[in-house]
């Protein structure tokens, strides 16, 4: 049953009641979980099993390019400030380093290895010049071999692109763009730092379909300084015009303390939650009026988009890049801060440039911690997994792929979970877990009761606020 495509109730009570801090489960376990006794030699050893049993994943390939010319204060990514285009080239050459490295931890013959998914992101990846992207995608393929259909995409910041950057990026192979806009109230762009113009936007988005992009993304932010429900109206009024494919409307999480940037946005000139949570029913209103489908959390997307697809078929999943339409690939990551996923392991590379240059120097793949998941930690994320994409989870098929008694194993948390069922979130009977229309917007706080390390520390104060 496809039940992603009905129509969900946005109850603004039900939302104040169960609105708690909690991860956005792009891992399970959580990167805040990962440890450093899993380091380098770890992670080297598990890219040489990637075939045990004749069995090869298809690969997806991701590329942090931490640099931006300027900075927005609501950013939280790992990023370097700069206008120094050396930083940049020194930067690559690493980058290639690392992608001998881990190529050469592959089982089988260089450049043979299949990519079906690439993305970079950032910071800001258009900051490279042309030379430096076609030297990246020249290294890329050096060895790896990027499959004809496959998904290859990446993150664009339409202030600094032009039409013939777009038409390059289309000739490297690129065919899926992600858009940032975050607002284009004027007064919202000036508290954060990003003047951008609806014209440069629409200009870079209608280069893209010149140049056969198949699926144009456009990133909106809820919760900004000075935002209002009619300002982001018209914010949505205008995005909708230029007709994009994907969107995604993400929570501003004010956490100044984590993030230096955001210390320059006045608490005082951020939205009430009331406000927030009334620009957020709008936004889901008129999406969904305009025809789009509400994939999950946060993202939106036409019917007959891959993704939409994907989760009518049931072969949605969630990565690091939110969701993602190829669930059963290796992810392999370059560059500072990124996270790989290799069979059932993570790892995560150091966060500075300078641990960054310093291992590759050693020849020593860059990385600082990890985890090798154990069979609980599989059997939940794949019950996480389940709800996160589908609203709805088939204990016969997690009993029968993971040999346990699911109404045994998960007594305590099917306990925890009958305050949610009493207030409409969802349904459990002995064959299905459901989330129900108003639980759908919350499906984060469902999948936290599986959380066995949530479970055992209570310690929330490290997430932002689901809603």
């Amino acid at each position: 049953m496809n039940i992603a495509t009905d129509n969900f109730v946005f109850d603004p009570q039900i939302i104040r009641r169960f609105d708690v801090n909690g991860p956005r489960y792009t891992s399970y376990p959580t990167a805040d979980r990962f440890v450093e006794a899993f380091g380098s030699e770890a992670a080297k050893l598990w890219l040489g099993k990637r075939n045990i049993g004749g069995i090869s994943r298809p690969l997806s390939l991701y590329f942090h390019i931490p640099f931006c010319n300027t900075i927005c204060y609501y950013c939280a990514c790992n990023k370097i400030i700069t206008k120094d285009h050396g930083r940049s080239a020194k930067y690559l050459k690493y980058l290639a380093k690392e992608l001998t490295l881990q190529s050469a931890s592959l089982e089988g013959r260089d450049g043979e290895h299949e990519v079906i998914q690439l993305h970079w992101g950032g910071g800001t990846p258009t900051f490279l010049s042309h030379d430096e992207m076609r030297q990246l995608m020249g290294e890329t393929r050096k060895h790896f071999k990027l499959l004809e259909g496959g998904e290859y995409s990446i993150e664009v910041d339409p202030r600094k692109v032009d039409t013939a950057t777009v038409a390059l990026l289309g000739e490297l192979g690129f065919n899926r763009m992600s858009v940032g806009v975050q607002d284009f109230d004027e007064r919202v762009q000036i508290a954060v730092n990003r003047i951008q113009s609806e014209e440069e936007t629409a200009n870079v988005i209608t280069a893209a379909r010149a140049n056969g992009f198949k699926s144009i993304s456009v990133d909106l932010i809820y919760g900004l300084p000075h935002q209002t429900v009619m300002g982001f109206n018209r914010t949505l009024e205008r995005v909708l015009a230029m007709d994009p494919d994907r969107l995604s409307i993400y929570n501003y999480a004010h956490m100044p303390t984590l993030f230096k940037p955001q210390r320059r946005i006045a608490d005082d000139d951020l939205p009430a939650p009331d406000t927030k949570l009334q620009i957020l029913a709008l936004a889901i209103k008129k999406l969904t009026d305009a025809g789009y489908v509400f994939i999950g959390m946060d993202h939106f997307a036409k019917p007959d988009d891959e993704m939409a697809i994907a989760q009518r078929q049931g072969r949605l999943h969630r990565n690091f890049q939110g969701y993602s339409t190829y669930a059963d690939c290796d992810m392999l990551s370059f560059g500072i801060s990124s996270i790989s996923k290799v069979g059932p392991t993570y790892n995560q590379n150091v966060k500075t440039l300078d641990e960054y240059y310093d291992r590759l120097d050693a020849q020593i793949l860059p990385v600082f911690r990890g985890i090798e998941l154990n069979a609980d930690d599989i059997l939940r994320r794949s019950i996480i997994q389940a709800l996160m994409c589908h609203f709805e989870l088939s204990i016969e098929s997690i009993e029968s792929a993971h040999l346990i008694d699911f109404h045994e194993y998960f007594a305590d948390e099917l306990q925890d979970m009958k305050e949610m069922e009493q207030a409409g979130l969802l349904k459990i009977d002995r064959e299905w877990i459901t989330v129900l229309p108003p639980g759908r917007m919350l499906v984060r706080v469902i999948t936290m009761v599986f959380d066995r390390y949530l479970r055992a520390d209570r310690e929330r104060k490290r997430y932002s606020k689901v809603i």
